[in-house]
């Protein structure tokens, strides 16, 4: 299986999970480091960045753009060793986790 195959069964193991969620593919030649994944859910969002495996190192600024919006929003590094964790934690933070964005003045 390569990464975009599992992307594929990502995204439809995430709609699954939180019914009504969007599952947007990131253009990676928008932005070079753009994590993969970004999941959308009623006034919530995540990040997620895909490897084909734990070992898969990361591509220039990668590690850069997950911390960044890892700061706001729940941003992690999915491979199939540790699916079941991170899409649990992607499940609760967007059901039950803090909002992802902050007001303006506050």
């Amino acid at each position: 299986m390569n990464e975009n195959q599992y992307q594929a069964l990502l995204k439809k193991e995430i709609r699954k999970r939180i019914p009504g969620c969007m599952v947007l593919k990131q253009d990676p030649n928008e932005v070079q480091g753009i994590p993969d994944l970004a999941i959308f859910y009623k006034d919530k969002y995540a990040i997620l960045e895909v490897k084909i495996s734990a070992h898969e190192k990361y591509q220039p600024n990668q590690e850069y753009y997950l911390e960044q919006f890892g700061k706001h929003v729940y941003s992690e590094t999915i491979y199939p060793e540790n699916e079941k964790e991170i899409l649990d934690e992607l499940e609760h933070a967007l059901r039950t986790g803090r909002k992802t964005c902050v007001p303006i003045g506050k």
